[in-house]
């Protein structure tokens, strides 16, 4: 299982799905990361917290916790 956390600057990847439960994944959700959604890694801090990416054409920054929570193809 591959997560958005292993990814690198200029990678681009698909959600495959979301794990987590409650508010959490209903926040990754409203967000607007969702299966079959595309995501471009821009850039990643240098201690890798946090990471900034592309979805749905705008940019977004995530904590490293929240990167686990979402899967790849």
């Amino acid at each position: 299982m591959k997560t958005l956390r292993q990814c690198r600057p200029g990678d681009t990847v698909t959600v495959a799905r979301l794990h987590g439960t409650g508010a959490v994944k209903r926040r990754i959700m409203d967000m607007g990361i969702t299966k079959g959604t595309q995501i471009f890694v821009r850039k990643v801090a240098p201690l890798g917290d946090p990471m900034e990416v592309n979805v749905r054409s705008y940019e977004l920054t995530l904590r490293k916790a929240d990167c686990e929570m979402i899967e790849l193809n």
